[in-house]
């Protein structure tokens, strides 16, 4: 669906450089703190900015060169939904439905009536959760083959969280060809939605993995300073000082379980990632 080669762009102090690809049929997250590049790639993906090197290919093809018909295609989620605050879903599904051949009007007025988004109602009048809530059914509207979306729960309870993500899976399983690129600073979010996660951090990827991969085989090892220096550091990616020696982020637990059962290793998630590659909160 997209593929992106060695992308770079220049802003000052900050510097984007990233490769990734996001495969058909799969949802892949990328992740990081707030101002790691996350955004720059979703723009670069869209074609709203120009690189300073490498490529971005959309179906193939530039993003600038994209057809109408391949925008068609693309079903975008970002922080402003492009629709006056004084429109109300009503007026909304009237100006998708002149916009896309194959919208469902009366499917989508049913899914926002569904998440609680009253057709006669303003989007000033409504929640952040709503508001969430209706720029992910407006991507999802038109039935996109590739869903990107920009932290599309930043800001929303964990029950409204929970909704989008399961709107989320209800599309990609109606149809194997769709993907999804989906961002986030909500690493559990992620855990139980991305076939793979991205890791950026200061414009670059640091990490790349599968989701089951990450759940299954990577752990936090407790390491005190007298026995550091005697463990194979081959499997170890990174590690910090603590007050009791060393903390160490491993994508092989398995084999230190079986070769130092002395060492207090314990299951990570993705939030443990984070900070052991990132040093981030």
């Amino acid at each position: 669906m997209v593929s992106i080669l060695n992308l770079k762009k220049n802003y000052g102090d900050f510097s984007l450089d990233i490769t990734m690809d996001i495969p058909e049929g799969r949802i892949t997250g990328l992740i990081g703190k707030n101002g790691a590049g996350k955004s720059t790639a979703i723009k670069a993906i869209l074609g709203l900015l120009s690189p300073d090197g490498g490529s971005v290919k959309v179906f193939g093809k530039n993003p600038k060169e994209l057809k109408t018909e391949d925008k068609k295609n693309i079903g975008v989620a970002l922080s402003d939904s492009g629709f006056s605050s004084y429109l109300t879903i009503s007026d909304i599904a009237k100006i998708l439905d002149k916009m896309y051949d194959d919208f469902d009007k009366k499917l989508f007025l049913e899914k926002c009536s569904s998440c609680g988004l009253k057709e006669d109602k303003q989007i000033h009048k409504f929640s952040t959760g709503m508001k969430a809530k209706m720029r992910v059914l407006v991507a999802l509207s038109h039935n996109a083959r590739l869903l990107i979306m920009d932290e599309p729960t930043a800001g929303m309870d964990i029950e409204a969280r929970t909704e989008i993500i399961d709107i989320i899976r209800e599309y990609m399983a109606e149809k194997e060809e769709r993907s999804v690129l989906i961002t986030s600073h909500i690493a559990t979010d992620l855990e139980g939605l991305c076939d793979d996660v991205y890791l950026i951090d200061n414009g670059k990827i640091v990490l790349h993995e599968d989701t089951d991969v990450i759940l299954s085989d990577y752990a936090v090892m407790k390491v005190e300073e007298k026995d550091i220096g005697h463990i194979d550091q081959g499997y170890i990616l990174s590690r910090k000082n603590e007050h009791f020696g060393y903390c160490c982020l491993t994508n092989q637990k398995q084999y230190y379980m079986e070769n130092y059962p002395g060492i207090v290793i314990e299951k990570c998630g993705i939030d443990d990632i984070i900070l052991m590659m990132t040093g981030g909160k």
